[in-house]
């Protein structure tokens, strides 16, 4: 970061422009706030700077990314420097000043901001700004990494509080979670009112305390007697508000992420496993800890083969809920080689719910045609969905198989189809 920038802002200088009537421009208050050292001020610079941020236009907002990008990014030359110092000298104090050089100077100015009430859920918003704006700028992902590894350590597990959401949930929080439904949409407070009040439902969801009436992510359960091959078992049974004879599983049937700022941020994994904890503890009779997941990527994916496959293509054009069993066959086949076979980059499952499951240890244990045969899931994925399975005391043996080797666990359903 230049010297120059900051020279001028010594002790009564900024005083006088931070008490004063000036009008700052977001570039003397970010200065400013990494000149400040003192609390009281850096809490009245924190609000300024959101403030006035709040008030830009999508290319004021770029120009604020730019400023962070150009004006407080790594001093290469004050990294060299470091590191010789210690290498001729390793000690504490040249270990600091090497992390030190080697932290972008944007990371300490919005550690800065954060320090304002409600910095967290404002810094979350403007991180949403920023990923919509780097599609278009991918050159500005690297201030992506600043926000993603404060977020990691600001949203680490141990900050988060597990809460119930029921019918008594406040009002305010309960429309967020209609809001926040990002699997299947609820259209009313009566449909809401199915999925919370029954005896035989659960919702839980992630806290953060300074951002106590936001949840972050939240699962939905049912209580079961099996397994469910559709998405109707659980939307659309009849809610007499009692708990299933002998429930033996636990159906986590819809898992939304709430905000988008907050993305690569691993909240899912740890609720999956705390719910099926809690719940085993309350119902001791519970087994079987499965999904009802969609395949978002499946008809995409699908699209792509037909290019070079006219059959696909033709699979696509006709099926439907009254597909013959050769049809059938063939989609079950396409979408199990689809969810084990293909792979990102990086060697991982390429769709995304299914990549969220499996690196939390589940087994791909189901393929179920026509779960889905809405609009919305006939588009998607000609109505597929998929259970997981989660057996709690192979989580972590899954987890790590896949991790180090991207193996796709699957249960006897799926090797059976793959085998055909």
């Amino acid at each position: 970061m230049p010297s120059l920038r900051l020279a001028r802002w010594t002790p009564a200088v900024l005083r006088r422009h931070l008490f004063g009537e000036e009008t700052e421009s977001l570039e003397s208050l970010c200065a400013m706030m990494i000149a400040s050292d003192g609390e009281y001020s850096a809490l009245l610079l924190a609000e300024r700077i959101l403030n006035a941020y709040e008030q830009l236009d999508s290319d004021g907002r770029l120009a604020f990314f730019r400023l962070l990008h150009d004006d407080y990014d790594i001093d290469a030359d004050a990294i060299r420097a470091a590191v010789e110092l210690y290498e001729q000298a390793p000690d504490t104090d040249n270990l600091l000043a090497v992390t030190t050089a080697a932290e972008p100077g944007r990371r300490e100015l919005l550690r800065r901001i954060n320090l304002t009430p409600g910095g967290t859920r404002r810094l979350v918003r403007m991180r949403e700004h920023l990923l919509e704006i780097i599609r278009e700028h991918p050159d500005l992902r690297r201030i992506d990494t600043d926000f993603h590894h404060l977020f990691n350590a600001w949203f680490n597990r141990g900050f988060l509080l597990l809460e119930p959401v029921d019918w008594t949930t406040p009002a305010h929080i309960l429309e967020k979670i209609i809001a926040y439904e990002a699997v299947h949409e609820i259209e009313s407070w009566d449909a809401l009112r199915a999925r919370l009040q029954p005896e035989d439902r659960y919702c839980y969801a992630f806290f953060h305390p300074s951002m106590e009436d936001e949840p972050l992510v939240f699962v939905e359960v049912a209580l079961t007697e099996q397994v469910p091959r559709t998405i109707a078992e659980i939307l659309e049974r009849d809610a007499d508000g009692t708990i299933p004879g002998s429930p033996s599983c636990a159906v986590f049937y819809s898992i939304s992420n709430c905000h988008r700022g907050l993305a690569g941020v691993s909240f899912g994994n740890f609720l999956i496993k705390q719910v099926a904890t809690s719940l085993q503890m309350r119902f001791p009779q519970l087994k079987t800890f499965a999904t009802i997941s969609p395949v978002p990527g499946l008809r995409r994916w699908l699209d792509t083969r037909a290019q070079e496959q006219p059959e696909i293509g033709t699979l696509l054009a006709e099926f439907g809920p009254d597909a013959d069993e050769r049809q059938r066959e063939r989609l079950e086949t396409l979408a199990a080689r689809y969810l084990v076979d293909e792979k990102t980059g990086a060697g991982e499952a390429l769709d995304p719910v299914a990549r969220f499951h499996l690196r939390n240890g589940a087994v791909l244990e189901r393929i179920n045609l026509l779960a889905n045969p809405s609009d919305k899931g006939m588009q998607r994925a000609l109505g597929t969905m998929v259970n997981y399975v989660y057996d709690l005391g192979r989580v972590e043996e899954n987890h790590e198989d896949y991790v180090r080797n991207h193996r796709v666990a699957c249960g006897g359903a799926v090797k059976k189809v793959l085998a055909r």
